[in-house]
């Protein structure tokens, strides 16, 4: 891909196709572009917000403070945690792969909701996950 703007017209080039746009239509585009990577998916007690930054945040659901969170890189970054742990995990193992504290426990309870994960709670205390046997 490539972009190149003068005198309010924006030119982009995609996969060899040529698009032209007036700048009012670029900043339309713009935003467009910026709503669909910033989604949110709420879950039963966790939520996951894809962000415009290419990060990846699990909070708990309904909560609005930055602490009740953990941030990944990218959703790569939780694949490739998930991908790291046991058959059988609880936080500690999480813990021991970067999140901390009460972030741990809201990690494998994410994990086990997210519909990307074959995975399910097997145990509240100790909290407790299982992979399913596609993982």
């Amino acid at each position: 891909m490539s972009v190149e703007a003068d005198d309010g017209t924006v030119r982009l080039v995609v996969d060899g196709e040529h698009h032209e746009l007036s700048r009012e239509q670029a900043l339309a585009l713009r935003a467009a572009v910026g709503d669909a990577l910033d989604r949110r998916l709420e879950l039963f007690r966790t939520a996951g917000h894809y962000r415009r930054d290419g990060s990846y945040a699990v909070s708990r659901r309904g909560a609005d403070t930055p602490g009740n969170e953990q941030v990944f890189d990218s959703f790569g970054a939780l694949r490739a945690l998930y991908d790291a742990l046991s058959r059988e995990f609880g936080a500690a193992e999480v813990g021991e792969r970067g999140p901390t504290g009460s972030r741990r426990h809201l990690v494998v309870r994410h994990l086990a909701e997210h519909p990307a994960f074959d995975c399910r709670l097997v145990s509240e205390r100790p909290l407790l996950a299982e992979k399913g046997n596609s993982d």
